[in-house]
């Protein structure tokens, strides 16, 4: 029997283990898409105990916890820390084969010097343990330095100021370097009851009054201008999916005008606006170098009784419909017709759409980049192991695996970095696998640049961020 995730833990081969320890383990964390605050990070936040570093914000966990019956006060509420520390406990030790009992105690490991499990019989005595690693406060920027994140990219709307990272920018004590994520979702969901009071919002930042399509993309622009200014080179839009609906100046005025006036619209004139929308984007990311992520089939606020209580980003979400696959090749290919299309990352929380999207990037590779068009890493619901396995088997067999720009964080969670871990485990293990079942060779020198490529390398290079020096990439 195995011991319990052990320093071989998910490594089954040999050559695993040699990838593993040798290669993997030591690289730089690059974490491009994540939703951890740059507000946090300019402050240095101090986390005083477990629960604030594990439960807050955390919509992964809570919807364990409600799975298990757990009132919303030892939740969301304002119980003391450590009742709901309590109440995890009794969850995790029940959620056997989920993903989060494993980055638990990764983090338990990693961060906290602790190799056992935690059950609700321990609970008290691992809360002392860890509330003696963290003393006075465990402090965001020693969380970073100890993750060896050399990167890390937030998500902003365009509306933002950005002051936090202009103060970042200007700090040299901070080793990684943050910068901001252009994420325009406001501006593109019309149909949102507040996109009226948004408009508003950005046209105060660009200094603009939005009265139409025109001075709407020109506000837009002045944002994505503000945005590079501040060294973005990264779009992210959450999308539930997509009709291609192209539509004229003056059909988007109309649209515009009558949700600014408070007016309903139809299904055809949202996706009319929406297709403009990202079409503009489309081009504009691809003047800039920027590389524009598309996240697809998340079915948002499913419990409207909690979202009213709680709001978005809460747990009530789940994986939607299968993305428009013909709709979206049309939208690709009339950036491409125009050679407008940016480096692009797709991504979709529907399992049973990755073999299509990777055939269907397959169509818009081009010259000078490596897998201009990506397919992303295996994303929210599909982050477990089988779910990142069959993400990495998809995308060889129907793509390059060693052009793949690996793991992102996607957390609001400074402790979620141990997330790399789990994911260069199980690349390891499956290459390992291929290598000793004879359908790869035994060439070393290929396989660890392999590795080191798709744990960091790539993403350095893909998103353009090697002026910024950063340690562990030399190519």
């Amino acid at each position: 029997m195995k011991h319990f995730m052990d320093e071989e833990f998910l490594l089954d081969t040999q050559t695993a283990r040699e990838l593993y320890h040798g290669v993997a383990e030591k690289q730089p964390i690059m974490d491009y898409h994540c939703h951890v605050s740059p507000k946090e990070i300019a402050e240095n936040r101090s986390f005083a105990n477990l629960t604030q570093l594990w439960l807050e914000g955390d919509h992964y966990k809570w919807r364990l916890m409600r799975a298990c019956g757990v009132p919303e006060r030892l939740i969301t509420g304002d119980s003391p820390d450590q009742e709901k520390f309590r109440a995890w406990a009794a969850t995790l030790e029940r959620a056997v084969g989920n993903p989060i009992y494993h980055w638990s105690h990764l983090e338990l490991k990693r961060y906290f010097g602790f190799d056992g499990y935690l059950t609700s019989r321990n609970a008290d005595a691992v809360w002392e343990h860890c509330q003696k690693v963290i003393g006075d406060g465990m402090r965001v920027r020693d969380i970073l330095k100890k993750s060896n994140v050399t990167l890390l990219c937030t998500t902003d709307d365009p509306a933002d100021d950005l002051r936090w990272h202009q103060q970042l920018a200007a700090d040299d004590t901070l080793e990684t370097v943050v910068l901001p994520a252009f994420r325009p979702d406001k501006a593109v969901n019309l149909e949102k009851p507040d996109f009226a009071d948004y408009i508003a919002k950005l046209s105060q930042s660009a200094g603009t009054e939005i009265q139409n399509m025109d001075t709407l993309l020109a506000a837009l622009e002045h944002r994505m201008d503000y945005f590079a200014a501040h060294g973005c080179t990264v779009a992210d839009h959450g999308l539930d999916n997509i009709v291609f609906r192209p539509a004229d100046t003056a059909a988007l005025d109309a649209i515009l005008q009558k949700r600014l006036t408070g007016l309903t619209i139809t299904e055809e004139e949202l996706w009319q606006y929406k297709t403009a929308l990202l079409l503009y984007f489309g081009r504009g990311y691809a003047r800039r170098g920027w590389v524009m992520q598309l996240h697809f089939a998340a079915q948002r606020n499913n419990n409207t009784r909690m979202f009213r209580q709680l709001g978005p980003d809460t747990g009530y979400d789940s994986i939607g419909p299968a993305v428009n696959l013909p709709d979206l090749a049309r939208l690709l290919d009339t950036l491409e017709a125009e050679e407008a299309l940016p480096k692009t990352i797709l991504y979709s929380l529907d399992p049973n759409d990755n073999a299509a999207l990777v055939t269907l990037m397959g169509c818009y590779q081009g010259e000078g980049v490596r897998s201009k068009l990506q397919h992303g890493s295996a994303w929210w619901f599909n982050d477990c192991k089988d779910g990142m396995e069959a993400q990495l088997k998809g995308l060889a067999a129907g793509g390059v695996l060693g052009n793949f720009v690996g793991m992102l964080t996607y957390s609001r969670s400074f402790l979620s970095y141990t997330r790399h871990e789990y994911f260069r485990r199980i690349l390891c293990g499956l290459l390992g696998r291929w290598v000793e079942e004879g359908q790869y060779p035994d060439d070393h020198p290929l396989l660890e640049e392999m590795v080191a490529d798709i744990c960091y390398r790539n993403s350095v290079s893909y998103f353009g961020f090697q002026h910024h020096h950063l340690r562990g990439y030399e190519k």
